[in-house]
């Protein structure tokens, strides 16, 4: 990174609309710091985030009011100003008729697509020349259930895109499978393309793609378990050829797995346990796209939600929901593992983390 370039951590989290739910931090590259540069508020829930890094502007899910008064999912568009960090608001619009729980944008920025948990589907709306979101143009419903009481109806928990912008994939928890779809960018739509089961009561929540797109791994909330997939990326089919506990052996509690992260040189896996509040790390053979675990490293909090490397792999960042702090680490380039900075951000409730740099 230059001397002129600078990196912004966008931060969401649960908050009600009276308080601050959206931040802009400055990025520490040394030490891994975090400072808030700026906050916004007025929305209700704005736990995920997507940012288009080209035009400089910010998305986050929040939660909306329908025409018969049920609570809707929503999301909300900013203009970021790059030099104080500031978020301008665009406009609000209605994205489908259940609350949301996560928000990407395509690679080329012309859609916004939001998955539902509760209700069980993902909708796709197009980003207008200006920035704003356009009203809904597809909702794809997802039927069927799975084998625990929670997997007792569909659950689409996350959205994310292969490096070709041509398949859309959707985790859902309640159903066991991932879902891909073909994205139709002229036509706003998304086409049922195939699909992929884990085993039964597994509960795929977050998907990564390997930087080579060779292979892509789902961390799986109800099982503690990450599966590794091969991935044909011309024909949008993903075979699976491992799955491994994300837990150390002599654990007995409770635990439930969040978020998932390969490091930009493509060596390492992380993965998120709430109950443990540990991070998983794996080595990746390159040759077959398998995993080794290598450590499972403390979060210092409570109920790790989520995490974000940063763009240049040095750090990683963890927002630790139930303890209101985000805990920073530094990473070892050529053992993958973690080891604590020192720096902390205390924060109400954080769940998402975005980076983007400035140039």
């Amino acid at each position: 990174m230059s001397k002129s370039q600078k990196t912004l951590a966008f931060i969401g989290s649960y908050a009600d609309s009276s308080n601050p739910g959206v931040y802009t931090c400055q990025f520490g590259e040394g030490n891994g710091s975090l400072e808030v540069l700026h906050e916004v508020d007025g929305l209700q829930n704005p736990t995920f985030l997507s940012v288009d890094k080209e035009n400089w502007r910010l998305y986050a899910i929040s939660e909306g009011t329908g025409a018969n008064g049920q609570r809707c999912g929503a999301a909300s568009s900013y203009d970021i100003d790059t030099v104080s960090g500031k978020l301008a608001f665009l406009n609000n619009e209605i994205t489908l008729p259940a609350t949301t729980c996560h928000i990407q944008l395509d690679h080329l920025n012309q859609v916004v697509m939001v998955s539902s948990y509760h209700g069980g589907m993902v909708g796709l709306s197009p980003v207008l020349a200006d920035g704003r979101i356009g009203e809904n143009a597809d909702i794809q419903q997802h039927e069927g259930s799975s084998l625990l009481d929670v997997q007792d109806r569909p659950r689409a928990h996350s959205v994310f895109l292969d490096r070709t912008n041509t398949y859309v994939g959707v985790c859902d928890l309640g159903l066991d499978k991932i879902k891909l779809y073909k994205l139709d960018l002229a036509a706003k739509k998304l086409h049922p393309h195939s699909e992929v089961s884990v085993a039964p009561g597994s509960g795929p929540r977050h998907f990564a793609f390997h930087p080579s797109y060779t292979y892509g791994y789902v961390i799986n909330e109800l099982g503690s378990t990450v599966t590794a997939f091969s991935y044909k990326e011309e024909q949008g089919e993903l075979t699976e050829i491992q799955t491994i506990s994300t837990l150390p052996e002599a654990f007995e509690g409770e635990n439930a797995c969040a978020d998932i992260h390969v490091s930009p040189d493509g060596k390492y896996l992380y993965g998120s346990n709430r109950g443990h509040d540990s991070i998983v790390v794996y080595a990746i053979d390159a040759d077959t796209g398998k995993l080794t675990p290598v450590e499972y490293a403390p979060t210092l909090g409570k109920h790790p939600r989520n995490f974000a490397l940063s763009p240049d792999g040095a750090h990683l960042l963890v927002a630790n929901k139930d303890s209101d702090n985000i805990v920073s680490f530094a990473r070892d380039a050529a053992t993958g593992k973690l080891l604590p900075t020192g720096s902390v951000l205390t924060l109400s409730k954080p769940v998402c983390i975005k980076f983007a740099i400035v140039d």
